[in-house]
């Protein structure tokens, strides 16, 4: 599905600056960081904890109602993320998108679409990505974006590609259809789809491999189901937050750095992130273990891979590599560590300023084409 695919694409961005923050654990002292302006996200701002409250749309769970957990959240997104499983990251794509970086983004995420998928999204279903999106989460169980949906024509967009009926109180539930593909020998198959989708009032898109997933997520939010909380409201602070099990973050490791993805994964427990996109990307990184001598280990190991990498940088003279080597401050704590990075955006803004350059490119040369059909046309 093209919506859950680029949600993947920003999870994706979390997950790599999480993995190059975490790689920074070292103990020598770093040369003085070149100057960056940069808020590094350690707690809930006066601005973020009103947010916080606002979010609270969900009943008050009544103490003497047999099955119900009083600490149920009453956030409909955290409570459709608490299903127990590992990892859950959640993008405050409104904030992102009125950012210096969200901008960039906002062109690479156009610049690999064929077509314009908020133009696309607007017309289908009379949803504006850039202004009616919210939030944008990521479990395992599935996605969540959130947002202001009460124009949103969902039975229009998903008539010809999926059955629907009404569950629980206040959802619909859409079912993709089954649909026939060509084989490349000529033959064709019925393909059953592997995914489901559900509306949850005017405030909730939700997305699962199944309809037994979706229909878990809705029983948390609607007070059915239990709940195991993997975010509380006092991390929901920064404009990407979540937890990531060492597991899913050690996936992501360099090839040559298997030993290394290993022993992370043993030692390291969960990892809390929180990426402030203010200005200069600021990403504070939480890693948590059960077993302090083990940690203390992997911080060593990550020190050495990291003096590595700075050497390396220097003698090639790769001078962005190096500075970003040095924006970094590590805090060990007993069974944990802090540590804290920054991204400069002028950094940003070499890698991914090209993105913009090639859609404006490819929108100059259509403008051109339509001019000589138009020219061509008067012609003839």
């Amino acid at each position: 599905m093209r919506r859950r695919r680029l949600v993947f694409l920003w999870v994706a961005i979390l997950l790599l600056a999480a993995a190059v923050a975490l790689m920074l654990y070292g103990e020598e002292p770093a040369p003085e960081p070149p100057e960056v302006t940069v808020n590094f996200p350690r707690r809930l701002s006066p601005n973020e904890r009103k947010r916080m409250e606002g979010r609270r749309v969900l009943p008050v769970p009544a103490a003497t109602d047999a099955g119900v957990q009083a600490d149920r959240p009453r956030d409909p997104v955290l409570a459709a993320l608490s299903g127990g499983g590992k990892s859950a990251v959640v993008v405050e794509a409104n904030a992102i998108r009125n950012s210096p970086v969200g901008k960039l983004l906002l062109d690479c995420l156009l610049d690999i679409s064929r077509e314009n998928p908020i133009d696309q999204l607007k017309r289908e279903a009379g949803v504006d990505l850039l202004q009616d999106l919210d939030r944008v989460a990521m479990t395992d169980d599935g996605v969540v974006i959130s947002g202001h949906f009460a124009n949103a024509r969902w039975d229009d967009l998903f008539r010809s590609r999926a059955s629907s009926n009404r569950y629980g109180d206040s959802a619909t539930l859409y079912r993709p259809l089954a649909r026939e593909v060509t084989l490349p020998d000529g033959g064709r198959i019925t393909r059953q789809p592997e995914e489901s989708v559900a509306v949850w009032g005017d405030q909730m898109l939700l997305m699962g491999d199944n309809d037994d997933a979706v229909r878990a997520m809705i029983d948390r939010v609607e007070g059915r189901g239990a709940v195991q909380p993997l975010l509380g409201e006092s991390q929901t602070y920064g404009e990407i937050y979540g937890v990531i099990s060492a597991e899913d973050l050690a996936r992501i490791f360099p090839t040559d750095q298997f030993e290394l993805a290993e022993r992370f994964k043993s030692a390291a427990s969960r990892i809390e992130v929180h990426v402030d996109t203010s200005s200069d990307v600021g990403i504070v990184a939480n890693v948590k273990g059960t077993d302090p001598s083990q940690v203390e280990d992997l911080g060593k190991s990550m020190g050495a891979a990291l003096a590595v990498a700075r050497l390396g940088a220097q003698r090639e003279e790769e001078k962005e590599l190096a500075e970003l080597l040095e924006l970094a401050n590590v805090k060990p704590d007993g069974d944990s560590f802090k540590l804290e990075m920054a991204i400069p955006l002028e950094m940003l803004e070499k890698q991914l300023s090209r993105c913009g350059e090639r859609r404006r490119e490819r929108e100059e040369r259509w403008r051109r084409q339509q001019v000589q059909r138009g020219g061509a046309d008067a012609g003839g």
